[in-house]
C-alpha cells in the first residue's frame, strides 16, 4: 500500500511489481508518480519537465527528418527534368 503525495489517496501497489525509478499514475488524481523507494514503498511526484524536454527533442528530430525527406524528393524531381 502506498499513498499519493499529491492527493493523499491510498494506492494499491505491489512492491514486487515495481522497481525504483518506475513511473506510475495515481488512479484518483492522475498525477505521474515515481517510485523512489521499495522498502518501504515511497512515491514522489514525477518531474514533468523531463518528459516535456524529451517530447521537444523527439519533435525536433521528426521535423528534421521530414525536411531531409522533402529535400530528397525535390532532388529526385529535378533529376527527372534533367533527363
Amino acid at each position: 500500500m502506498a499513498t499519493c503525495p499529491e492527493c493523499d489517496a491510498d494506492m494499491e501497489v505491489d512492491e514486487f511489481d515495481v522497481d525504483k525509478g518506475d513511473l506510475i499514475s495515481c488512479p484518483e488524481c492522475g498525477s505521474n508518480l515515481e517510485v523512489t523507494s521499495l522498502l518501504p514503498l515511497e512515491l514522489e511526484v514525477a518531474d514533468e519537465d523531463d518528459d516535456d524536454e524529451d517530447d521537444e527533442e523527439e519533435d525536433a528530430a521528426e521535423e528534421e527528418e521530414a525536411e531531409v525527406e522533402e529535400e530528397d524528393a525535390d532532388d529526385d524531381d529535378k533529376e527527372d527534368w534533367d533527363e
